[in-house]
């Protein structure tokens, strides 16, 4: 835990991932911060679109990796963004908010118009404040969670 007074304002840095090194990064907060949270074997939480081509934005604090985003295509106009995970210790600073915001900036200048995600109920709120709607109908159930798909027009 962060002493009481170290309080971050702003990240660091955010890194658009495409390196071995990036993805470790992005690795190592979805590991500490999900699979060993919610008790996710890792051939769970790391599944067929985490790839060598796949994109990730992580959120670095000096050196230690404390926020990513994954991002793969679904199709030509659509990206989906997941595993927006943030390290307990780090959230409630507007980081989360950075990395997808991150994400999208990538996505548009990659061609894409549509920013897909699918979030737990509990997060739905956090989306909405950023533009995102809820598909009506679109409950999907996970093996670790209940999700809900939301998307936003990037254009």
């Amino acid at each position: 835990m962060l002493p009481l007074p170290y309080r971050i304002t702003r990240v660091m840095e955010l890194i658009r991932a495409t390196t071995t090194a990036g993805r470790a990064g992005a690795y190592y907060v979805r590991i500490q911060a999900m699979a060993r949270k919610h008790h996710i074997p890792l051939d769970v939480e790391f599944d067929e679109h985490d790839t060598p081509e796949t994109r990730y934005v992580v959120a670095v604090d000096d050196f230690l990796p404390i926020a990513t985003c994954r991002l793969y295509a679904l199709d030509e106009s659509r990206v989906m963004l997941g595993r927006i995970v943030v390290l307990p210790e780090y959230r409630h600073r507007g980081i989360g908010t950075q990395v997808v915001a991150e994400a999208e900036d990538w996505a548009r200048e990659m061609g894409f118009s549509i920013a897909v995600l699918e979030s737990r109920d509990n997060k739905i709120p956090f989306y909405q404040s950023m533009g995102y709607v809820l598909c009506i109908g679109q409950k999907i159930e996970g093996e670790t969670f209940v999700c809900y798909r939301m998307e936003k027009s990037l254009v």
